[in-house]
């Protein structure tokens, strides 16, 4: 029995699971959203809302804790991803690291480069998290990350897939600019508050113009035969 063992096991060691889970979780900081296989997802997302909570404090200690949990890396915008993939070796290793050989912390572009071969450097996943994700949920008492499970399955051991997704991420933010929908029974209660408050005028009832619509007319050319027999 699993005694005193928390969390999945994922058939890997206890170093492979731990770089896992980092490796998921920046890249869930980075882009806003990951696809992988729903148990990953379950294991990852305990691991994602403990740094955010820990991220929100945005104290000395706290950073530390996050560095050490974490780990650092350099992160690429989606936007600035093609324009990364087109340098050179030489130029990526410039957007990645800084001369000293450290990564570029808060992603401004350093004096002594040329604004037109390096639009842009890297930041850091620690940086993104504590200054744009953290401060997103300083109101919200848990719940950061949402998992939705797709209907495909992974090839090969036909695993189930979902997405692990931050709540209010842009991604999400940019697909709610539509009308929310709303049933139809809260829409009619809706119209006819509204005509009753003078807000909009009030329907025509759609029987009654199909009923005139539908019904046939008369051949007046049939009454004028009829009442020409009679007269003659």
């Amino acid at each position: 029995m699993r005694h005193k063992l928390a969390g999945r096991h994922l058939a890997r060691t206890p170093a492979h699971h731990l770089a896992m889970r980092r490796n998921l979780a920046q890249s869930l900081f980075q882009y806003g959203e990951v696809t992988t296989t729903l148990p990953k997802a379950k294991e990852v997302r305990s691991f994602v809302e403990k740094l955010i909570t820990l991220a929100r404090k945005n104290d000395l200690r706290s950073r530390q804790r996050v560095i050490s949990i974490l780990n650092d890396r350099s992160v690429i915008s989606r936007e600035e991803q093609e324009q990364f993939d087109a340098m050179s070796s030489t130029q990526q290793d410039r957007v990645l690291r800084n001369r000293s050989g450290r990564r570029h912390r808060t992603g401004t572009v350093p004096a002594s480069y040329n604004k037109k071969t390096y639009p842009f450097v890297a930041r850091s996943v620690v940086h993104v998290l504590i200054n744009e994700i953290a401060p997103r949920y300083k109101d919200r008492p848990g719940g950061y990350t949402r998992i939705i499970r797709l209907a495909k399955r992974r090839v090969g051991d036909n695993t189930d897939l979902a997405i692990l997704q931050l709540v209010g991420s842009a991604g999400e933010q940019a697909g709610d600019t539509g009308k929310k929908t709303m049933g139809r029974r809260r829409q009619r209660t809706a119209d006819r508050v509204a005509i009753l408050e003078g807000k909009q005028p009030k329907r025509k009832p759609r029987g009654k113009s199909t009923a005139k619509a539908a019904a046939p007319k008369k051949d007046d050319s049939a009454g004028e035969t009829a009442a020409g027999e009679q007269g003659t």
